[in-house]
């Protein structure tokens, strides 16, 4: 199929693209790397009146760590971002969940904040935010907010951006001393959408016990989920296998699983729990 008829801008500035947004309001779409969205536009399951490009908009291309946090700009495409130093050293989550993101041609088109705006419940991002409490940065025509990723995806396919609204940047919290972190997901085949996945952090204290956790998973439900009950479960204990089998001993309740082609609910609820139980594992240091 073909997209429906459509105007294309390519702003050259900021400031010009937050206005040409301000001006379109809902008949606007950013594009980026246009992974996501040109097949959309194909299938006519979107129908923008105008593509407002950012590709000319340099200023969003960017990686810097600023405040404690890794800041990622709007334009920064994903392979970019998975072979950036500053990545590998202070979001480890984030460099080990970028090469699972589709295959390499995808990644050196697509961009880290369109993968997390367009808020796909089977995209690994997503669940690397949720994990690490993730910062949004939300702009428009004067104005920018803070959202943090609990509040920024709502279902599949929505987040909370607003029209004339785009995602400029995501700020990543900067890794501490004693995280450890896993990223593990399976598919039906190389390069696929994923079936089920999981991300997570855990940050070991002094004596090795957890202090801190975000564990966060997809193809649990209509977005990525955080496991609230799986973190309650490891809290101020250690990374041991007793506390592992009663964090996997509660995923179960705590997911609502998609069905789909590729896999049945029944089956991702199960695979759910065995990859945080890996993760976990891996996490410990402990072969998977």
């Amino acid at each position: 199929m073909k997209p429906a008829p459509f105007r294309f801008t390519a702003p050259g500035a900021r400031a010009e693209l937050l206005q040409t947004l301000a001006e379109h309001g809902d008949a606007a779409r950013v594009l980026a790397g246009g992974q996501s969205l040109v097949p959309l536009m194909n299938m006519r399951m979107v129908q923008p009146a105008l593509l407002v490009s950012i590709n000319l908009c340099r200023e969003l291309d960017y990686i810097r760590v600023e405040d404690g946090a890794l800041v990622i700009g709007a334009l920064t495409r994903q392979s970019t971002a998975e072979q950036s130093p500053l990545v590998h050293r202070h979001c480890p989550l984030l460099a080990a969940a970028l090469p699972w993101v589709g295959g390499m041609a995808n990644r050196n088109r697509g961009t880290v904040c369109g993968s997390l705006a367009h808020a796909d419940p089977l995209a690994e991002l997503p669940a690397v935010a949720l994990a690490l409490e993730a910062q949004m940065v939300v702009s428009r025509a004067g104005a920018t907010r803070h959202v943090s990723a609990r509040d920024f995806f709502v279902d599949a396919l929505t987040s909370c951006l607003q029209p004339g609204e785009m995602l400029e940047a995501v700020r990543f919290p900067a890794a501490r001393p004693g995280d450890r972190v896993a990223f593990l997901e399976i598919a039906n085949r190389s390069h696929a959408f994923a079936v089920a996945g999981a991300a997570l952090r855990v940050t070991l204290d002094a004596d090795g016990r957890c202090s801190a956790l975000g564990i966060a998973v997809i193809g649990g439900g209509s977005t990525a989920r955080r496991l609230a009950g799986a973190e309650r479960a490891l809290q101020g204990r250690a990374l041991d296998r007793a506390a592992i089998d009663d964090a996997v001993a509660t995923v179960g309740a705590e997911v609502d699983p998609i069905a789909d082609i590729h896999a049945d609910a029944g089956y991702r609820r199960h695979a759910l729990g065995v990859l945080v139980g890996r993760a976990l594992r891996n996490a410990a240091g402990a072969s998977a």
